[in-house]
């Protein structure tokens, strides 16, 4: 079996379980109402045999996983995206879409039973008290860290803390003749949702996004401030891979594009209430040209921002038929730490339409719709697009738009076999480069000490023999035999791109991996293409 099938039902397991938590930010004004509490004879009937169970079942039962089992099998009975989170995942997901977290502010990663800093993070706690790259931190607070086979979540246990607390570190540094003591404050660190931000040509600013979180919009506006000064007159914004989040943040950077009182979105409840989401006066960039980007994976707030866009003939949509998310969900504590994401209503985009698929045959069939995609070649061809022409929309500038299944791009990308091969993904994904990458910075980092970040992109060239390095570091991991005759060039990239964020840190990675991404390039050709006739007009006039 290769490598690639035997991960792949993995792989894919990943990207559905990214899918899931993507959601809305609406008000559910029926929540503080005493009818959703009052007495029900089924929800007696419910509590009558959990009790029953836990009282008088002739062996000892967790109660617990008894309710999580009977949540998880209510909500199954209703759509895709109304899911149960348990109490102990609870603090997980509200970091990742609030945006930041307290601990002292380092990626690492267990290198023979020592915490290994991978780098610090820029800005934060660590970087400010001096924290390297390749430091081990052997103690905290006087407790040991090192030859305890520590699994992550107890170090990060044992990093975080309150905001303002101090944690006193022990780290041994490859060249000094004794351990380093470091006072840190804790404080708060970001998760940034913005990978990066940064010009791909004169006149074109690229802005990565890969989630909706209560921080986004501040940071897109940061990075967006600084392209517009850099001379951006577009932007390329990349919504691949990014499963959504919180509605309102994607309405606040659709509002940067849209000229005022531009329909964004509406939204209707089980009552049938209209709520309609309309653009400010606030947009820095309703003048602009803007192209969004979007491959299979974009969902629900991502697909509010590309809709927005097409059905208002703002912009260019490029890329492959979006996820096909239109439900809106509202997070709902439970009472025991616990909480319930449940569908309150469906969105519809300025034109009219749904984009939400079907899920009327059950979860499995819904989710197994990528292989059907696959399958029927619409990943490589746009012909091979399914569309219901019951479904039609036309926008103002006269252009024909479809619901029912996704937000279907003006200009189709195919998928890049080479670049976003199944195999090089997973190996990116579960840490394979960056800890190969990060014991080959280990034999000597002062090697990139002179190495400007901007000339590694434009000009470093990574080896035939790290990828033979790396294709042995694999097989005395893995069960397979790995090579990689055919993808010899794709792996220097992705090399040579985790070799650049580990030395530079945040939007290198894109920098450099982006070089050979034929989506980029042609959102690249579109804007010189673009720029060509309005030279041709200029001149005819």
């Amino acid at each position: 079996m290769s490598f690639q099938k035997k991960y792949l039902p993995l792989i894919l397991g990943i990207a559905i379980a990214a899918g899931i938590f993507i959601g809305g930010n609406l008000d559910f004004n029926d929540t503080s109402s005493d009818r959703l509490f009052t007495k029900n004879s089924k929800k007696d009937k419910l509590n009558r045999l959990i009790d029953y169970i836990e009282y008088d079942y002739v062996d000892d039962i967790n109660t617990d996983s008894i309710v999580d089992v009977t949540v998880n099998g209510i909500l199954g009975n209703l759509d895709p995206h109304s899911v149960y989170i348990p109490k102990e995942d609870m603090q997980r997901v509200t970091e990742e879409m609030k945006g930041d977290f307290v601990g002292i502010g380092i990626s690492f990663y267990t290198y023979k039973d020592t915490i290994a800093v991978i780098r610090a993070i820029e800005n934060g706690p660590s970087a400010k008290a001096g924290i390297r790259g390749g430091d081990r931190i052997i103690m905290a607070n006087g407790d040991s860290l090192y030859g305890k086979r520590l699994k992550d979540g107890e170090i990060i246990k044992k990093l975080k803390g309150e905001i303002n607390s101090k944690v006193e570190l022990k780290v041994y540094r490859r060249g000094e003749p004794k351990l380093l003591d470091f006072t840190i404050k804790r404080g708060k660190i970001p998760i940034k949702s913005v990978n990066a931000s940064y010009m791909l040509t004169k006149k074109l600013g690229y802005i990565k996004v890969n989630r909706f979180a209560e921080s986004t919009y501040k940071e897109f506006k940061s990075g967006l401030e600084k392209l517009i000064a850099l001379g951006a007159t577009e932007i390329a914004l990349d919504l691949r891979n990014n499963p959504g989040g919180f509605l309102g943040i994607a309405e606040h950077i659709v509002d940067e594009f849209l000229e005022d009182d531009k329909l964004i979105l509406f939204t209707k409840n089980k009552s049938g209430n209209i709520e309609k989401s309309f653009a400010t006066s606030e947009g820095d960039f309703e003048n602009g040209k803007v192209y969004v980007l979007i491959d299979e994976n974009s969902a629900s707030a991502s697909e509010i921002v590309a809709g927005a866009i097409q059905d208002n003939d703002k912009g260019v949509i490029v890329g492959r038929r979006s996820y096909g998310k239109g439900l809106v969900q509202r997070e709902m504590d439970l009472g025991d730490g616990s909480a319930v994401r449940l569908t309150v209503s469906r969105y519809y985009t300025p034109t009219g339409r749904s984009i939400q698929r079907p899920y009327a045959k059950g979860n499995t069939d819904y989710y197994d719709e990528y292989f059907e995609r696959l399958d029927s070649g619409e990943l490589l061809d746009p012909e091979k697009i399914q569309v219901d022409d019951s479904l039609k929309f036309t926008t103002p500038g006269g252009k024909t738009v479809y619901g029912g299944g996704g937000i279907i791009p003006d200009v189709f990308v195919p998928i890049d076999n080479s670049m976003q091969n199944e195999t090089l993904s997973f190996l990116q994904r579960r840490g394979f480069f960056g800890n190969f990458v990060f014991e080959e910075l280990e034999k000597d980092r002062h090697l990139y000490d002179n190495i400007p970040r901007q000339e590694f992109i434009d000009a470093f060239k990574v080896g035939d023999d790290l990828v033979f390095a790396f294709q042995d570091y694999l097989n005395l991991r893995t069960d397979s035999k790995v090579t990689f005759v055919a993808y010899h060039e794709e792996v220097k990239q992705y090399i040579k791109a985790t070799l650049a964020d580990q030395l530079f840190g945040t939007g290198a990675f894109e920098e450099v991996f982006n070089q050979r991404d034929i989506m980029i390039d042609e959102v690249i050709k579109l804007s010189d293409n673009e720029t060509l006739e309005e030279q041709e007009e200029s001149t005819s006039k």
